[in-house]
């Protein structure tokens, strides 16, 4: 029987077992485990799995924004070659995707339509062209009903979430009478559009049932074990006879963190047709009917004294979502604690919209948020004549200054130090618009960057083979942030074996639940399940060989107490633990986050507007590194997406009836190569204590969050344009430009 072991983070772990480096692969910039897998086309995603006498899927979605599905006549599409059947139900086909980390269904049912595009039916055919060529010859007949499209007329009619939202509102002083009497202030709007995270595999499942009424769904998941939970509900199913797999991802960004409405449907499907079904969403669809980023109207206002010290902090953001959806995108998370004021009003509404479902996108909150709060630090800089820089650090909180608790780790000072010599920053342009080469002004920029850190219920177990190989099981994903070889690297190091002696199993429902990939907390949480077990597996072969598990060396395969070197397999062959960690005292006692500081160079084309971002360096801090190389690999990829949401990234809605007009990558800008400069990415040595015994903090979200600003913030250096309007595109830039 395997024993579990367990941790709830309740007090600093100020010694980890990572420290004693004796296999010495933890913080190294390791290549990937899955690599070679990946590269070969041997790591099998949700589409390529290969089932006998499989059906192909092909989901219609409705064709106007709101209103009542009268009538489907399918007639035509099932004469056509190929087609088993076309299927609907109106009852238990969900509404839209489910937000991540929720255990229960979506809204099912979908004869009242509540968006363009919304799964209404599904064709399913021998082939996947059949399918879809057989979907356009159903036809849907309908009654309209009027919609609510319009966001900026709306605004009056944005609701609050419900009560217990995290940190939805939270006011501390009179934020008015502080603005009346600062010395200097900032009172603007900001906003951002929908975005959709446009990950490259779309999503797919595969669902096949058995003679036993199991099924089981291949699905490109982010989080196995609440989806799961979500997939089991939605179709009236005990827990146990649902099997959701997941074992490579390829990319999510929150999009996949809840099931989406092909699984239900494919579920469905395969049951009436009696084998299985696989359903893959065109790119269209995915951008109709799975998720996208809220649009958001933020104002921020800033007050300070005449030396630059904040006395006014507030931060008020309306965004959307469909009508009794409780998600709204929290803009102002990092503003409760990135910088000290006594007055603060930090609040967010939403207007109820016949659009898509609105939920996670990478850095849910930072990610937009930070495009506002860090310009307009920057605004306040200005109008202070102070160095963006300086003012940063002169309102640098010695603890939270909204919850009045203080910080696990907080190096955002070094960061800004460290990048901005990396950077010269003093050699910037300090005269917006006045520098100059040829046709090309250019600029200087920076910003903060803040990413709040969780540690989330997760299990592993750890096995050691009779061999001394070690195995490691969770339905953990890894959606390419890195997660196999994080995970390798831990339990190597704590039981003495190269990452060629490690197995790790992950997305499949037979094994531990795990966190899932999500909120940057996939490797503290599955990573501190693993330590957990194998800490207790050390002490377990520690009191076979007699001698505390202090004494104990685990090396190179070896375990080497008293003098003495053992094969790992002689003296632990077939034991195994199953690690758990719950979050404790840690997560309400201390504010944790990983922090870092951006800085880079445009240059803006004075004749065209076009914008290039030339140069770019950034510092973070984030506890202790796992893995260098994928540490990087990660904050490169989340300052991609930044100045992707600063200068290309806009889902555009029909005025008429909520349809994203520009919904594939052809339409849908996002940065290419030549977009991109060289980054430079350094990591301050860090450890955090209250995070979690690996002494980590989250990293994937961290390179996004105030990347844009930054960029946005150049821009202004380089020609003197504020632009409050994301994403700044060229037409945006050419009224404010010099006359040539």
């Amino acid at each position: 029987m395997t024993d579990t072991v367990s941790l709830t983070m309740d007090t600093p772990v100020e010694h980890s077992l990572l420290d004693q480096d004796a296999q010495a692969v933890i913080g190294r910039p390791l290549d990937r485990v899955d690599g070679p897998l990946k590269v070969a086309g041997r790591a099998t995603y949700a589409a390529e799995y290969q089932l006998d006498n499989v059906a192909h899927g092909f989901l219609i979605g409705a064709k106007f924004g709101r209103g009542h599905v009268s009538r489907i006549d399918a007639e035509q599409a099932r004469k056509m070659p190929g087609v088993i059947d076309v299927f609907w139900d109106f009852d238990h086909f969900i509404r839209n995707p489910q937000q991540g980390g929720q255990k229960s269904r979506p809204v099912q049912g979908v004869r009242e339509v509540q968006y363009y595009g919304e799964p209404i039916a599904i064709v399913i055919a021998e082939t996947f062209e059949q399918a879809r060529d057989a979907a356009h010859a159903v036809h849907v007949e309908w009654i309209e009903a009027p919609g609510m499209f319009d966001f900026d007329g709306r605004l009056d009619e944005a609701v609050t979430p419900p009560d217990g939202a995290t940190d939805a509102y939270a006011c501390k002083g009179d934020i008015g009478a502080a603005m009346a009497q600062a010395a200097a202030s900032v009172d603007q709007v900001w906003t951002t559009p929908s975005q959709n995270s446009a990950a490259m595999e779309m999503h797919a499942s595969i669902a096949s049932w058995d003679a036993e009424g199991n099924l089981t769904l291949h699905g490109a998941y982010q989080m196995p074990a609440s989806d799961r939970q979500q997939l089991a509900d939605a179709l009236s199913l005990p827990v146990e006879k649902v099997r959701i797999i997941a074992r490579y991802v390829g990319g999510g960004f929150g999009a996949k963190l809840g099931i989406a409405p092909e699984s239900v449907a494919s579920a469905l499907a395969a049951k009436a047709v009696g084998r299985p079904v696989k359903t893959v969403m065109a790119r269209q669809q995915v951008f109709d009917a799975t998720v996208r980023r809220s649009n958001t109207r933020q104002r921020i206002r800033l007050g300070s004294t005449a030396e630059g010290k904040l006395i006014a902090v507030g931060h008020e953001t309306i965004g959307s979502n469909l009508p009794e959806e409780d998600f709204f995108e929290p803009a102002g998370i990092s503003t409760h604690f990135l910088y000290a004021g006594e007055a603060r009003r930090i609040t967010h509404d939403n207007v109820p919209m016949n659009r898509l479902l609105s939920g996670s996108m990478r850095a849910p909150g930072e990610a937009a948020g930070m495009l506002a709060l860090e310009c307009a630090m920057d605004e306040l800089a200005q109008a202070l004549d102070m160095d963006p820089v300086a003012l940063r650090k002169l309102n640098e909180p010695a603890a939270d200054p909204q919850k009045d608790k203080p910080f696990s780790s907080r190096r955002l000072v070094e960061c800004y130090d460290d990048a901005a010599a990396k950077f010269g920053w003093e050699q910037r342009n300090r005269t917006p618009g006045g520098l100059r080469q040829g046709e090309w002004l250019i600029g200087h920029g920076m910003a903060a960057s803040a990413r709040s850190n969780k540690l989330q219920p997760s299990k592993a177990r750890v096995a050691i083979e009779a061999d001394g190989r070690v195995v490691v099981e969770t339905d953990m994903t890894d959606i390419g942030t890195g997660t196999y070889t994080i995970l390798s690297q831990i339990a190597g190091e704590l039981l003495g074996q190269p990452l060629d002696r490690v197995e790790v199993r992950l997305g499949d429902n037979r094994y531990p639940p795990g966190a899932g990939s999500g909120g940057s907390f996939g490797a503290g949480s599955s990573g501190t399940s693993v330590y957990v077990a194998c800490q207790n597996l050390r002490e377990q072969i520690a009191g076979k060989l007699g001698v505390a598990a202090g004494d104990v060396t685990f090396k190179d395969g070896m375990v080497i107490a008293a003098n003495r070197a053992t094969p790992l397999g002689e003296v632990a062959g077939g034991m195994d633990v199953i690690g758990e960690v719950e979050p404790g005292k840690m997560d309400e006692d201390v504010t944790q986050a990983s922090y870092g500081a951006h800085f880079c160079e445009v240059h803006v084309n004075v004749h065209t507007g076009e914008t290039r971002v030339n140069r770019w360096v950034s510092t973070f801090a984030a506890g202790r590194i796992l893995n260098e190389k994928t540490a990087r690999s990660q904050c490169i990829g989340g300052i991609v997406f930044g100045i992707g949401a600063a200068l290309h990234e806009e889902a555009v809605h029909d005025w008429r009836n909520g349809k994203i007009v520009n919904r594939d990558l052809a339409e849908y800008h996002v940065p290419a190569h030549a977009d991109v400069p060289h980054i430079d990415v350094t990591f301050l040595p860090e450890r955090d204590v209250h995070a979690n015994p690996l002494q980590a903090k989250g990293i994937g979200e961290l390179g996004i969050s105030g990347a844009g600003a930054a960029v946005v913030n150049a821009i202004y250096n380089a020609t003197g344009v504020r632009v409050r309007e994301y994403p700044v595109t060229l037409d945006k830039l050419l009224a404010g430009l010099p006359v040539v």
